[in-house]
């Protein structure tokens, strides 16, 4: 079967490469907004199983995967903030604060229709951050295309006190460990 990556993000696909199993990359294709009333964990799941079934048509016998990431703190949502001042923004709210990633992961096997799906929840423990510390952060890593605005496998670990979770992939996008299991589930042999 072949393996697909339903993603363009390039943190996934690094990610992925570890296995060293040959894969293709497939953008979905689908509106990435939260329904009304909708959790942050429950979102990132949803997303993560549309975006492997927006790219099943395109293929016919393989393993779809879908993943997505939510960063929350209370009612407040953090997404790519796109911009040097949103991501200044979003550090700032964030500092002195823990602040969950919810990473969702989904595989479809198009073959049967079979769908898995699993989260992976970070916490977050950020520093008390001055404000010359996030610009200089941002300035220095421009983290504008990552929720949350801090790359933790990057300098945005110094940006952090503490972080708990099971998987420290997830943290970065797709979490490895869930995602061994589940293709194992289908079959696949990993080295």
């Amino acid at each position: 079967m072949k393996l697909v990556l339903a993603s363009t993000s390039a943190y996934r696909r690094e990610l992925l490469q570890r296995f060293g199993l040959p894969f293709d990359v497939a953008r979905p294709d689908l509106d990435e907004s939260p329904l009304p009333d909708e959790a942050p964990w429950a979102t990132a799941e949803r997303l993560a199983v549309e975006k492997a079934r927006a790219v099943a048509g395109q293929f016919k016998d393989a393993l779809i995967i879908g993943s997505d990431q939510v960063a929350y703190m209370d009612d407040a949502r953090f997404g790519k903030p796109g911009t040097v001042e949103r991501a200044i923004a979003q550090l700032k709210s964030m500092s002195g604060r823990t602040v969950t990633f919810h990473t969702a992961l989904a595989v479809l096997n198009t073959r049967s229709g079979h769908v898995q799906v699993d989260a992976v929840p970070t916490e977050v423990r950020f520093r008390t951050l001055s404000d010359d510390e996030i610009v200089r952060y941002v300035e220095k890593e421009r983290p504008l295309d990552c929720a949350g605005s801090a790359k933790s496998e990057g300098l945005g670990i110094t940006l952090l006190d503490a972080l708990r979770g099971d998987d420290p992939n997830a943290l970065v996008g797709l979490p490895l460990i869930a995602l061994a299991r589940m293709l194992r589930n289908e079959g696949v042999v990993l080295p």
